[in-house]
């Protein structure tokens, strides 16, 4: 069964790029949202098994959307940026995601690495 992702970010040129690479490595993207609202409503029709959040969404934080998807509970969440991990490093140790990944380091196994199944 293939894990199931969406992916939250501004950026159309990212969420096509990294979709791309996830679906190539065995991965499937089953939507992409813009911003909080917009991704708490797709993940409750779709329930994926990972959600994606940018840390920078626009004129939102990702670190809400994450606390916002945190709450409704289900999907694995993992903060993405372009940022380094020691950049945002305060916030990501208060936020309930389950890891952190630089942009350019985006791949399925390191996806399946956070996933609790992966203990």
């Amino acid at each position: 069964m293939e894990t199931t992702v969406v992916i939250v970010d501004d950026s159309t040129v990212y969420i096509a790029a990294a979709q791309a690479l996830l679906e190539r490595e065995g991965m499937q993207v089953v939507g992409h949202a813009g911003g909080s609202a917009e991704a708490v409503d797709l993940c409750a029709r779709v329930q994926p098994d990972v959600v994606l959040v940018d840390v920078a969404l626009g004129g939102e934080s990702g670190f809400d959307v994450v606390r916002r998807l945190a709450r409704e509970g289900g999907p694995t969440l993992v903060l993405i940026s372009t940022r380094t991990a020691d950049e945002v490093d305060e916030m990501l140790d208060a936020s309930p995601a389950a890891g952190f990944v630089t942009k350019s380091a985006l791949s399925a196994d390191v996806i399946r690495s956070l996933m609790p199944s992966a203990g």
